[in-house]
């Protein structure tokens, strides 16, 4: 049994004019309410617009909170909107599970629910911030540009913090008061804006390696692994599009570790 009084929520954005992930959306509530008290889904603006009757069956059951995203900003913009919205609608200790649809989709529909669901259910008071990361196992499944890209922002965390984070994290568990105290320092408008959470939490935050963040888009876009792996590992376009936002992740690390280092000689020349 879980010491904390609230049970968690579930936070994600949602963008799917394509109708590519609505389906799933039946099959992962049993799920997801098996852990979770209600999801707070950001749908963007022109999800809004194309899916208007499959948005409005969701709306139907009380476990979901949708919020319409503004249609101007990048994708950081968005996300911080959303969580934003979850932190006025939570209270300050209610924990909040910041993930996406598509890795969840996957996980309760595979043989990785099990585990999943064991893990979110063995969280405690103090556990929080967290982390979960993806395992050897897990990143085995993607692609290999995928991982040696990002990895060089968790090299680079270890240099300049000594701490091995996953800076692209895929599923960060937060109290509501935590994550509202970070949110003002979030500049970035694109999707580095997620490693400016983990710089903002940074001395506190915890890790956990988990198989169940394993590659997801085999499953999404109904693929054989190998053969999208292929794919993805010689596309240029897929290095390009993990460049624009671990580039902006690597600048926001080296300018969090000299800040940290102007401010420890500022106090010691005080001193």
């Amino acid at each position: 049994m879980k010491s904390s009084k609230l049970q968690p929520i579930i936070v994600f954005p949602f963008h799917d004019p394509e109708k590519v992930t609505f389906r799933h959306f039946e099959a992962i509530t049993p799920g997801l309410k098996e852990v979770f008290s209600g999801a707070y889904v950001g749908i963007t603006h022109v999800t809004f617009e194309s899916c208007q009757e499959q948005i409005n069956e969701i709306g139907k059951d009380s476990f979901y909170r949708l919020f319409h995203l503004p249609p101007d900003g990048g994708v950081g913009d968005q996300f911080a909107y959303l969580y934003r919205e979850a932190v006025k609608a939570a209270q300050p200790e209610q924990v909040l599970h910041l993930a996406f649809i598509d890795r969840l989709a996957f996980i309760l529909l595979s043989s990785h629910r099990r585990r999943f669901i064991e893990d979110i259910s063995a969280i405690q008071d103090g556990d929080t911030p967290l982390i979960f990361s993806r395992s050897e196992s897990a990143w085995a499944t993607h692609p290999r540009n995928y991982f040696e890209i990002e990895r060089m922002v968790t090299t680079a965390g270890k240099l300049l913090f000594k701490k091995e984070l996953d800076f692209a994290w895929c599923h960060l568990v937060v109290q509501a008061g935590q994550l509202q105290r970070v949110l003002p320092s979030v500049r970035n408008h694109d999707l580095s804006m997620v490693a400016e959470l983990v710089l903002g939490l940074i001395d506190e935050v915890k890790t956990k390696e988990v198989d169940w963040l394993a590659w997801e888009d085999p499953f999404i876009y109904s693929r054989d692994p190998r053969e999208l792996m292929e794919e993805r590992e010689q596309s240029q376009e897929e290095v390009q599009k993990r460049f624009s936002y671990v580039v902006p992740m690597l600048q926001l690390l080296n300018e969090a570790a000299n800040g940290r280092r102007d401010s420890h000689s500022g106090s010691e020349n005080h001193d």
